[in-house]
């Protein structure tokens, strides 16, 4: 006996369209605004700065996504109360705003420069990166990474500073990478060796970051750099996602890097921190 042929009913019908609608609006409409400048927007400040915590010849550093800056106050509490955090040198952070940025290093009495990447359509605020410094930013600058997302069409970028250490200046660099959704291995490595190429010009550097990866470290590895994150506890759900890379300064011992679990309440990544001395 022949079948019947499929009939479909109005609120498949309808549910159909929808589907499309919604594929088609996606498409169409980017969730995130490029800031293509590169120089602004651009914020920093230099007031209030209280120096505790190294010695003249020992950095401290931290990196902290902290989810869209929704938790600053907390984050606040964090970096200054935690044994591992309170009295950093220099403080990387993603996900960031220009108020949150400009909060937290009042909070911690810190000099700072923050560049956004994006307006982001969807939380309905900037999004970037920040450095943050108990020690003067002699320069600054905005670094627009290669290889936007595939979907999206936004791009990622480094905020970059040379801080002036006791005598001697650090090139430092607060780094977002493309997430597995948005670009594949290759998108990565290319935003990475951006990076390396801008930091070719410093004998001593430090990336840190977001790198949206466990094993990118090799890369910036065969670049000459030490890799001391590789075996660090997860900072996040997925892993290893977030990094040091260290040229031109010398690591205490394998005690001096870390992460510091924080709960999910307060973002979904986990700083990580890392002591240094300086040659």
């Amino acid at each position: 006996m022949k079948a019947a042929p499929k009939t479909f009913s109005g609120f498949d019908r309808q549910a159909g369209r929808a589907f499309w609608l919604l594929l088609v609006f996606c498409l169409a409409c980017r969730p995130g605004i490029n800031y293509a400048d590169p120089v602004s927007p651009r914020f920093a400040d230099s007031a209030s700065v209280v120096r505790t915590g190294s010695s003249h010849d020992t950095l401290r550093i931290v990196s902290f996504n902290i989810e869209y800056a929704r938790e600053t106050r907390r984050a606040a509490r964090l970096l200054s109360t935690a044994a591992a955090l309170r009295g950093a040198d220099v403080i990387l952070l993603q996900e960031m705003t220009a108020p949150a940025t400009k909060f937290l290093a009042d909070s911690l009495h810190m000099r700072y420069v923050y560049y956004p990447a994006i307006y982001n359509r969807i939380m309905r605020r900037d999004i970037g990166n920040a450095i943050l410094s108990r020690w003067p930013i002699a320069e600054d600058a905005k670094l627009i990474l290669p290889s936007r997302s595939r979907y999206a069409k936004t791009q990622r970028i480094a905020t970059a500073a040379t801080i002036r250490f006791s005598n001697r200046s650090i090139r430092v660099y607060s780094t977002h990478l493309g997430t597995p959704a948005d670009l594949g291995w290759k998108g990565r490595v290319a935003q990475l060796q951006s990076i390396l190429d801008n930091a070719s010009a410093y004998p001593l550097v430090v990336i840190g970051g977001d790198m949206n990866s466990r094993d990118i470290g090799r890369i910036a590895r065969d670049a000459g750099y030490l890799w001391p994150t590789d075996t660090i506890p997860k900072s996040n759900a997925f892993g290893r996602f977030d990094h040091f890379f260290v040229r031109g300064l010398i690591m205490p011992g394998v005690a001096a890097v870390g992460t510091h679990r924080v709960p999910r309440s307060i973002s979904d990544h986990s700083p990580i921190w890392i002591t240094l001395r300086v040659r």
